[in-house]
């Protein structure tokens, strides 16, 4: 009797685990995708993505998780037009013939029940590398509007743009970009 009270305690906290996992569909006008370069060494060029999508789903007791944000590499946006299609053309993100770029993660890390970091791959011009995003905050919390769970944060990553074969300026324009990732996904 004992044995079959402890196999039923166990199959109940498995089931529990699994239901508290969750999918959460980004929401566009509170996600934003944003790199960081030295312009020449003298100044810090800042540009943004309008355009991404994606989901998340995670389960905060078994700490799992999966992310996908893919951005619209047409959709770059410094607030200077020219600077603008340069970085589509060719010379950086080649948009006409790799319209998007993806990154995957299935490694989550967490502080409690706070992502910490996200650990996956980075799709860009073609050519697939590891990438870790790492928070620098994490929440989540009821939002009053839509009576649902959204849960977000800030994430950051260096990558090296010639191990995707981008090699256009370095060394003047840097190997090394900052990505940020601002996102919140709402509960669904």
């Amino acid at each position: 009797m004992t044995k079959t009270l402890i196999a039923a305690a166990l199959f109940a906290a498995a089931g529990f685990a699994q239901a508290q996992s969750a999918t959460y569909a980004i929401d566009p006008t509170h996600t934003f995708v944003t790199f960081e370069a030295k312009h020449f060494g003298t100044s810090t060029l800042r540009g943004r993505f309008d355009k991404k999508e994606g989901s998340v789903s995670f389960d905060k007791a078994a700490k799992t998780g999966k992310a996908e944000i893919t951005i619209d590499m047409t959709s770059v946006s410094t607030g200077v037009g020219p600077l603008d299609g340069h970085l589509k053309s060719k010379d950086f993100f080649n948009a006409a013939e790799n319209p998007t770029a993806k990154f995957v993660g299935d490694k989550f890390s967490f502080d409690g029940d706070k992502v910490s970091s996200v650990a996956g791959t980075l799709t860009f011009l073609g050519k697939t590398q590891p990438v870790t995003l790492t928070a620098t905050n994490f929440n989540c919390y009821q939002n009053p509007m839509l009576k649902r769970e959204v849960c977000g944060g800030d994430f950051e990553t260096t990558v090296t743009r010639t191990l995707f074969g981008n090699n256009y300026g370095v060394p003047g324009i840097p190997d090394n970009i900052k990505l940020l990732v601002q996102v919140e996904a709402v509960k669904q």
